[in-house]
Parts: C-alpha cells; sequence; structure tokens
C-alpha cells in the first residue's frame, strides 16, 4: 500500500498567479463545454479542443455553398478549388513560407511519410535521427534500409533531454558527403515538451545533410518562422494547433528540394498526363504530384479559419500564457513529498522553461522509491474526469533513456520474441515502461491544475 504523502491542507488557489482575465473570458466564450459537463482537459499534446466559433464558422460555410471535386472548371469545383487555394496561401502565410510548396495531407504521419518513400536513399546514404522522434519519423529508417542505407540514432542526455551536440557532429563527419543525407529531428518533444535547438537545421546542411523538422508538437504553442529556419521539409497537423478538423496535415517542400523526391508511383490529380498505350505519364510541377486522389475539399477550407482564430489571439500570447501554466504546475508538482521526505514525481528533461513547451512527462513513486503503476493514476484522474495520457506515445526513445533500458537488454528481449506487448516486456525486463504525460493549453485555468495536483495529494 502507497503511503499517503505528507498531510497538507488542499489549498484552494494553488495557481493564482495564473489567472489571466483574457482567458478566462476565451474559455466562456469558446470552451464552455468543459465547465458545463465538469470535464478537465489536459491533454492538448494529444489532440487541442477546438473553438466553439471554427465549427459554426465551417458548418455555415457548407450551409451557404455548393461545393464540386476540385478537378475540373465547372462552377461548384471551380468555388471549391479557390477556397483550398487561398487555404494553401493563407498556411503558407502563417508560417512565412513563400520558398515552399504546401501539400495537403490526411495527417503529419502522411506527410512524413511522403518524405520517405520518395526520398532518394541509396546504399551510401545516412538516416539520421535523434532517438527523441515520433514513431513515424522512425518509421523513415525501413525505406534507408530498404536501399541499403544506414540509420544512426543520436542518443538525448539523461539529465536534460536535449540533443548531444557532440555525438551528433560526430555523425554529420561521419556520413558520406557525397550522398543523399537526411537528418530528422522534432522542433518541440511529443512526450517531454523539449524544445530542440533550430540552429541545427543550419548547421546540417552545411555539413551536408536535407534536414526534415516534424514541427507537429511545435507550432500549436510556438511560433515557426520558414524564413528564418528552412528545413527542407516540414510536418504539420492542424488539429494540434485548433482541434478541427481532424485528418488534416500538410508537408512544407522547400521549392529547392521539390524536385529531389522522386514520386514512386502516381494517382488520380498527381499528373499532367497519362498514357495507356505507350505507358508514360507527365507529373505535376507543383504540390499536387504529391496530393493522391481527390483531396478533404469539404474540410480544407477550416484550416484557414483555424489560423485566423489562432492569429486573433496570437502566437505568441498563446506561447507566454502555455508556458506559464506548464511552469507552474511543474513547480507545485515538484513540491510533493511523501511523509518521509521522498518525492512523490520525476518531472523528465530541462528544468530550464526556456527550452520546454506544455507538456510535462512525470512518474509517481510510493515512500519506498517503488514506481506507482500507470493505471493507478489514469484510475485516480480518470474518477474526477481528468483527461491525462500515460504510456510511451510513440515516442520508443524518450521511453527507453527515461526507465534506463540499455540497447543490450532491447536487443535480448526481441531476440527472445516474435511478437510482443507493453505488460509482456515489462514482465521479461523487470523493468518500468511508460510515463504520465500531462499537456496544458489554450483553454487551461488555475482550477484544471488545481483539481490534478490534489488528485495527485490524494494517493494512498
Amino acid at each position: 500500500m502507497i503511503q499517503t504523502i505528507s498531510p497538507e491542507k488542499q489549498s484552494k488557489n494553488l495557481f493564482l498567479g495564473v489567472k489571466d482575465v483574457f482567458f478566462e473570458q476565451l474559455r466562456r466564450i469558446e470552451y464552455s463545454i468543459l465547465d458545463n459537463q465538469n470535464q478537465v482537459y489536459l491533454d492538448y499534446t494529444g489532440g487541442n479542443l477546438f473553438p466553439k466559433s471554427l465549427v459554426q464558422k465551417h458548418q455555415d460555410l457548407l450551409l451557404n455553398t455548393v461545393f464540386g471535386n476540385p478537378h475540373s472548371v465547372n462552377p461548384t469545383s471551380q468555388r471549391a478549388t479557390d477556397l483550398v487555394e487561398e487555404t494553401r496561401a493563407k498556411v503558407l502565410q502563417f508560417f512565412n513560407a513563400q520558398d515552399y510548396y504546401c501539400i495537403f495531407t490526411p495527417n503529419a504521419s502522411g506527410a512524413l511519410k511522403i518524405v520517405g518513400e520518395s526520398y532518394p536513399f541509396t546504399c551510401k546514404s545516412s538516416y539520421v535521427l535523434t532517438a527523441d522522434n515520433h514513431n513515424s519519423v522512425n518509421g523513415i529508417r525501413e525505406f534507408c534500409r530498404k536501399q541499403l542505407g544506414d540509420t544512426h540514432y543520436v542518443p538525448v542526455n539523461q539529465d536534460d533531454l536535449l540533443i548531444n551536440t557532440d555525438a551528433l557532429f560526430d555523425v554529420f563527419n561521419q556520413a558520406k558527403p557525397d550522398a543523399n543525407n537526411l537528418f530528422a529531428f522534432p522542433a518541440q518533444s511529443n512526450v517531454s515538451g523539449i524544445k530542440h535547438d533550430l540552429e541545427l537545421i543550419k548547421y546540417a546542411q552545411q555539413k551536408g545533410f536535407d534536414v526534415l523538422l516534424d514541427a507537429a508538437a511545435f507550432v500549436p504553442t510556438s511560433r515557426l518562422d520558414l524564413s528564418i529556419y528552412q528545413p527542407d521539409f516540414v510536418s504539420i497537423s492542424f488539429y494540434k494547433i485548433f482541434g478541427y478538423p481532424t485528418g488534416i496535415g500538410c508537408l512544407l517542400v522547400h521549392k529547392s528540394k521539390f524536385d529531389k523526391l522522386k514520386k514512386s508511383w502516381f494517382a488520380g490529380g498527381t499528373v499532367t498526363l497519362v498514357s495507356v498505350a505507350s505507358q508514360k505519364k507527365f507529373l505535376t510541377n507543383n504540390h499536387e504530384r504529391f496530393e493522391d486522389g481527390t483531396i478533404n475539399y469539404n474540410t480544407i477550407p477550416t484550416i484557414k479559419f483555424g489560423l485566423e482564430y489562432i492569429e486573433s489571439i496570437g502566437i505568441e500570447r498563446i506561447s507566454k500564457r502555455v508556458n506559464l501554466l506548464a511552469k507552474a504546475l511543474f513547480d507545485e508538482l515538484k513540491t510533493l513529498k511523501h511523509d518521509n521526505g521522498r518525492s512523490l514525481v520525476k518531472i523528465y528533461g530541462t528544468e530550464n522553461f526556456e527550452k520546454r513547451g506544455g507538456n510535462l512527462c512525470m512518474n509517481f513513486y510510493d515512500k519506498n522509491g517503488g514506481n506507482i503503476p500507470l493505471k493507478t493514476i489514469e484510475k485516480l484522474t480518470s474518477e474526477k474526469q481528468i483527461s491525462i495520457r500515460t504510456g510511451c506515445f510513440c515516442n520508443p526513445g524518450i521511453d527507453e533513456i527515461n526507465n534506463q533500458i540499455s540497447q543490450a537488454e532491447m536487443n535480448d528481449y526481441f531476440m527472445n520474441h516474435e511478437n510482443g506487448n507493453y505488460d509482456e516486456m515489462c514482465q521479461f525486463l523487470q523493468k518500468n515502461r511508460g510515463a504520465v504525460r500531462v499537456s496544458v493549453g489554450v483553454a487551461t485555468n488555475s482550477e484544471d491544475l488545481e483539481k490534478f495536483v490534489n488528485v495527485i495529494k490524494s494517493i494512498k
């Protein structure tokens, strides 16, 4: 049995310092469903909440517009085309990305897959990526391996979870300079919330690498100016930014690298001409080359509305707000201790909040230092209608680092198994896997944070 932490009064207004009239009013207007249903939502990295006005604006558009499939010039098709292209232009304007093509995709993973299957890996290539990466980035290694290229993982530091730049630079220097080499990293970790140094983009390019930036966790609360930092490829998911719609992302491709991507097949909408008799084709010379089939033309215009909504608040204002909330929660959780003085919680990553976003990754421990099962935390929070997330978050590298699981241990496990799962692996390794992720966002208020902390204080 886990001992209750040292007796403390469940004081009210723990987070008075984060109260903000603007955001309180925004919550009442756009996110009233939270309070109406007594929900505490702390999973913004998993998926943002959508504002009421965004859905209403999309509804009005659908009810007052006749849309046709864009692949034509009839009036309804032309209307759909115009709205889609207005949205595409808005995306480029929002990220200051005039040197890029905007390719709409089903999600960020779809964007990453385009890069993986189209990048011209060869037996000389090096695919370099950090240990802190989403599985949709990890999966690109399969395309490189298929062409007999090399994959190199660069570690992140155990203490602060920042990229080990010495190791990274060594890998860059070992790569064949005349090969097609690709470097991939997240602008912000989807697990720890650590913001990685965007200056690495320029350094990698100077070493002859193309750069793939996973910006899905970064852009919901941070400004990405692609006139300053110019990775060759950028993956984005729009529901992560403003909650609605799901099922649409984009790949931004620098125009100088567009022709470097070699499409392995063609589909409707991606060609200007196809012959059956001669079995020849001409691919389109813009974004349409990678937009297979019919795009989601009924919904894509909502992306423009969503970006305008973010602009109406101000991304810098959102960033400052989220940083304040995350730091306040971080500081409060760090004070929680058992009667014997042992810390109840361990939060992973640097304590420098200039290098952090709005998500915190943590584990909880009993008075003897034993790990409190994730299921216990899930049960306690769910009973209070608090939404958090537990697991490995599709980022096994960070989990292996945080739980100190070695390469030898993982090799041993995979050598002895043809299939596996979370519980079976933990039993085999006799080690914990997974963590708790709590992420704040534009609709989070002080009461949300207080309710979560009070649940954690009640652990016994």
